[in-house]
């Protein structure tokens, strides 16, 4: 149940990560929960686990590396376009 429950709390930090951004996730829901839980790997490699945590994710971290996560990729996407 712990791992459905890490896919939901991934999937919603990457979803509130592209509102915040304002760039959709490609791969649509799947994208969404790849980019909370890659997010939150990379907001915790940067800034600990601080704040509340809920699904084994700290929050306020793992929000912040979903939302560099995700302007990185549109980054890399604009570029891959303009080149294309």
């Amino acid at each position: 149940m712990s791992f459905i429950w890490s896919l939901i709390v991934g999937g919603i930090l990457g979803w509130i990560a592209s509102l915040i951004v304002g760039k959709d996730v490609p791969g649509g829901v799947i994208g969404n929960i790849v980019a909370g839980i890659v997010g939150a790997w990379i907001g915790s490699s940067l800034l600990g686990s601080w704040g509340p945590v809920i699904g084994g994710f700290a929050i306020i971290p793992a929000l912040i590396g979903a939302i560099i996560l995700i302007f990185i990729i549109s980054l890399i996407m604009k570029g891959s376009r303009k080149a294309g």
